[in-house]
């Protein structure tokens, strides 16, 4: 049985045939590659000082063109939408454990970080704090369902952009460990953008904490190459994100 999200990538089916995966062009992987990090730099940093609402927009438009590719991609190629079928329990159990894990770590150095003189306080905080507000995010209920859109629908969807598009696509092209590396420099790029604005650009906790990024990229491609199914990273993503959100709350309540 093909697992989820993942018609053709394993089994390599040769283009045309019932399920066949047919490899995107590379124009098309390099777009999709680069896209995320020039677009999270337009709506985060190029247009930090514009109204609430060209911020709002370019965020959405952004997304609806970097969600919206690998399903117009697939539709294009094949003329259906790919099947999903029950995921395996080991490729979960192994995504929920790290992602426990990672909860863990954000737990024990939550005072660490949060507190006076910790790493996020003063710069990066205020930071955080303006950047919620001027996103239109700030009070509790806003931000709640912030973290909850993004830990749960957003993590699934960079899965889905970022290890069934973009992983599959270079795996079928230049193997397994190439597009492991390729995805996960590309995964971490956009947050480079991000942590720039909370921590100063070419700042040493921005770029480990880039570097940390690709590593959990690195690891959730690695484990959906050999679970098959894209359940695994999900949670693990989806847990990761609570913890990040976690420390956040403490930030902006």
């Amino acid at each position: 049985m093909l697992s989820w999200l993942d018609v053709g990538l394993v089994r390599g089916a040769a283009a045309g045939t019932p399920g066949g995966w047919v490899r995107p062009s590379w124009p098309l992987l390099a777009f999709a590659l680069a896209f995320p990090a020039f677009f999270t730099f337009g709506y985060f940093v190029a247009l930090a000082d514009a109204p609430r609402w060209l911020q709002q927009g370019a965020w959405l438009l952004g997304k609806l063109v970097q969600f919206g590719l690998p399903a117009a991609w697939w539709l294009g190629v094949h003329r259906r939408l790919p099947r999903p079928a029950w995921p395996g329990l080991q490729g979960a159990l192994a995504g929920g454990l790290l992602g426990l894990a990672m909860i863990g770590v954000a737990l024990v150095l939550r005072h660490d970080l949060v507190a006076p003189g910790g790493v996020l306080a003063g710069g990066p905080a205020e930071a955080i704090r303006a950047k919620v507000t001027g996103l239109g995010v700030a009070g509790p209920w806003r931000f709640l369902a912030l973290a909850a859109f993004y830990s749960v629908i957003h993590s699934g969807a960079e899965e889905y952009y970022w290890r069934w598009f973009v992983f599959g696509g270079l795996r079928s092209a230049a193997g397994a460990g190439p597009a492991i590396l390729c995805s996960s420099l590309g995964f971490a790029a956009h947050h480079v953008v991000l942590l720039s604005v909370f921590f100063g650009a070419g700042s040493p906790m921005a770029w480990a904490l880039s570097l940390a990024v690709a590593g959990a990229g690195a690891f959730w491609a690695w484990l959906y190459q050999h679970s098959g199914s894209l359940v695994g990273p999900w949670l693990s993503h989806l847990l990761v994100d609570t913890a990040i959100f976690a420390i956040g709350w403490e930030l902006v309540s």
